[in-house]
């Protein structure tokens, strides 16, 4: 057995036991930036089949290169406007939408024959201004302008907890971004993820509902991005690992 195999079988052990012994209710997302289409056959051998990536031009690359594998695409990272019509065009989904114009031009991109692009809003739930993010009190108006896209299938919200370790600061934080999500229910939506939690911290977030998490350190190991080398590293908001997810989170 690798030791990629190893470690996904012990994250589905996780997510089970936080499932309570139920763990079909939550998509792993193996989070896949900066890992080679080798780890990632891997990985799929091992049974996933989703894999976040968070830099176009190497994602665009390894996806040509999978393109013999039945993988489900998520683009995970801050998304620059100039490489919106790449993410349309080869992405099956992207979490992070916070802005109506990114999701305009999301929509203009999507190729006519394949599926709507599914799409969760960015919340910033941690209030840290190095992460992207709508304000909760405007999930509302830019749900409402994302849901009435062509091309587009607006499937709920994606959120990311404070880099702490204390679990009742996860919780609470991770139990912000259900209400919101309640309440666009409530509010007509029909919405079914809460694309929430990563290495450290997905127990807490499945405890408050997440129903897709996002995994990479815990399931291919520590990565070191090397800034300058990526074209796209340089853009990332406060130039994190990975600011969207997995920022410099290690496995526990």
């Amino acid at each position: 057995m690798s030791s990629i195999d190893a470690n996904l079988q012990a994250v589905l052990g996780r997510i089970s036991e936080a499932r309570q012994g139920d763990s079909h209710g939550v998509t792993l997302v193996a989070v896949s930036k900066s890992q080679p289409p080798e780890a990632i056959r891997t990985a799929f051998g091992a049974g996933c089949r989703d894999f976040g990536e968070s830099y176009v031009q190497e994602a665009v690359a390894k996806i040509s290169a999978l393109e013999d594998l039945p993988i489900t695409w998520h683009f995970i990272g801050h998304l620059q406007g100039n490489k919106a019509r790449d993410v349309a065009e080869r992405f099956d989904w992207v979490h992070a939408v916070d802005r109506a114009k990114i999701a305009a031009t999301l929509a203009r991109s999507r190729p006519a024959g394949r599926p709507p692009l599914n799409v969760c809003i960015q919340v910033n739930i941690s209030h840290e201004t190095t992460k992207g993010g709508v304000r909760a009190d405007e999930a509302a108006a830019l749900a409402s302008e994302v849901a009435g896209l062509p091309g587009l299938a607006l499937r709920g919200l994606m959120g990311m907890a404070s880099p702490t370790g204390d679990v009742s600061r996860q919780r609470a934080e991770f139990a912000s971004l259900r209400r919101v999500f309640e309440d666009l229910v409530a509010r007509g939506h029909s919405l079914d993820t809460l694309s929430m939690g990563m290495s450290q911290d997905f127990e807490a977030a499945i405890a408050e509902g997440a129903t897709m998490v996002r995994v990479g350190t815990a399931v291919f190991g520590e990565r070191k991005p090397k800034p300058g080398t990526d074209p796209d590293f340089a853009k990332q908001p406060g130039n994190r690992d990975d600011p969207a997810h997995e920022s410099g989170s290690v496995p526990r």
